[in-house]
Formats: C-alpha cells, structure tokens, sequence
C-alpha cells in the first residue's frame, strides 16, 4: 500500500476553506483518479504540541492506493485539473510526499 500525503502548511493569515476540500475537491480527485484510488482522508490542524499553539499544518490530505505506478500515471494525467481547483479552497502552496506504508 502507498500514501500520497499534501500537508498545507500553517500561514497566518492565509485561507483554507475545509469544506470545499472536504466536499469537492478531494471527492473530485477520488473520482478522476478512479481504480488507482484505494481510498482518501482529511485531517483538519487544530492546534501544536503546546498550549495555544497554532497546528504545523492547518490541513493534510491522503491518497491510498494500491498500484504506485497506475496512481502516478493517473494523476498525470490529471494533474493540471487538480492544481487548477486550488484557489477554491487555498491560497497556501501545499507539500506533496509519496511513501510505501508499512504498518
């Protein structure tokens, strides 16, 4: 199994619409990624590792899939749409990591 994990960064001021990304965006990339997508997640930043301390991350998404090679492809040819959709629900530029989960 293998995760594609996209933290958005904690920005003061910056915007991130949770609903949108919960509601439209994240379905729409479980849906144009069809077989290649195991399933998705959402964890929404409520706080760091101290008392009123903002999160690391205001949000991170997730992307299970089975098959690595037909999941890169798969948003390849996807990919420009994906990135188009992010002024919908952000203006943080996100950080993307790929990694084989091992438990």
């Amino acid at each position: 199994m293998f995760k594609a994990t996209v933290f958005y960064p904690y920005v003061k001021g910056a915007q991130f619409n949770i609903d949108y990304y919960c509601q439209k965006h994240m379905p729409m990339v479980k849906e144009k990624l069809g077989k290649a997508c195991a399933g998705i997640g959402v964890d929404f930043g409520l706080g760091g590792g101290g008392p009123d301390t903002p999160p690391t991350y205001i949000a991170i998404g997730y992307i299970l899939t089975d098959n690595l090679e037909q999941f890169q492809a798969a948003v390849a040819k996807h990919d420009a749409e994906f990135r188009s959709d992010l002024p919908n629900y952000t203006t943080i530029q996100p950080i993307i990591q790929i990694s084989e989960v091992k438990l």
